[in-house]
């Protein structure tokens, strides 16, 4: 079969002759021959399967930067990818419904006065790791980062962060959950024969705080312009990067488990050790107690990692407990 005009492909694809103008402008999808005097573009019918692709996952939502990162990938990693997105979609709609409720109990006049979690989060490559294998998350209750390794390291980080995320409607029985979540996790990447991660997370409960952690990423709780660390590091040696010897990869781990109370004006923070082995521990707590709020103090950090050097990967998540 011959080539096909713009408006023929158009309609074979499903898609408009604006759209294929837009994706050819972006390197989606380049016509199979553009004529060099009137500029027609003519498409081959082998470009269909991309074309009708890149539509519906347009549909869907999908933004065209990652429309194109899923595009350069092997079916089953785009597979993947396409599934991680659909679950970021689905928490943030879950996010959506419960700050709607929020709002419809507030201006229906009803007693709202609580205890809440004002958080942030975020996930940067640094400046020398080709890939960010690290993975951050915060929501009403729940706050995990992972830091992944391994030639599938940040499957492996987005796995487990994924199974401790179904939590985060969940208020009750913080820690018996947490560590329910960490099987969950444990079995989704002892599937991955060449990756790991570590996980540190936590479950907030009104005035309870429950931590499941392995490996050597931290947590950390800010109180009253004090800085403490309430996770162990599972490494040995004190080399740079440090040899973890507990983390969530084919191997069945134990984590460690941990409850706490919580006080209004706490200020916690999780992080990948891509960000406390860069920032000396003075100019960490100093920014941490300087920042006015979460996103303040998630961008004001990872911006410090990559000043010292950005060596590794950066996770960072940061939460107030405010009345």
């Amino acid at each position: 079969m011959g080539l096909l005009t713009i408006g023929a492909f158009a309609r074979a694809a499903g898609l408009s002759p604006k759209a294929l103008r837009l994706y050819d402008g972006l390197g989606l999808l380049r016509p199979a021959s553009v004529d060099p005097v009137s500029g027609y573009r003519w498409y081959s019918p082998a470009q269909l399967d991309r074309a009708r692709l890149i539509g519906e996952l347009r549909r869907v939502g999908m933004p065209l930067v990652r429309i194109q990162r899923v595009c350069g990938l092997p079916g089953p990693e785009a597979a993947a990818e396409i599934f991680a997105y659909w679950r970021e979609v689905e928490a943030d709609i879950a996010a959506r419904g419960r700050l709607v409720a929020f709002l419809v109990e507030q201006l229906s006049g009803k007693d709202t006065a609580m205890t809440r979690m004002i958080h942030a989060a975020r996930a940067d490559r640094g400046l020398v790791r080709e890939l960010n294998q690290d993975a951050a998350y915060a929501g009403p209750h729940l706050l995990a980062v992972a830091d992944g390794f391994g030639p599938r390291g940040h499957q492996a980080s987005v796995a487990a962060i994924e199974a401790v995320k179904l939590l985060d409607s969940t208020t009750t029985d913080p820690l018996g959950v947490l560590a329910e979540a960490f099987r969950a996790a444990g079995a989704a990447i002892r599937g991955l024969e060449d990756g790991g991660t570590t996980l540190t997370a936590m479950l907030w409960s009104e005035s309870r705080l429950g931590v499941v952690h392995v490996g050597d990423s931290r947590a950390y709780l800010l109180r009253e312009g004090e800085l403490f660390q309430l996770t162990d590091d599972h490494v040995e040696g004190t080399a740079v990067p440090a040899t973890l010897v507990k983390a969530l990869n084919r191997k069945p781990a134990e984590p460690d488990l941990l409850v706490r109370d919580t006080q209004d004006g706490d200020r916690y923070l999780l992080c990948s050790d891509g960000l406390y082995t860069a920032v000396p521990a003075g100019e960490l707590s100093a920014e941490l107690r300087a920042a006015a709020t979460p996103a303040d103090a998630v961008t004001t950090l990872v911006n410090l990692a990559n000043r010292h050097g950005g060596p590794d990967n950066i996770a960072c998540v940061v939460a107030d407990v405010a009345a």
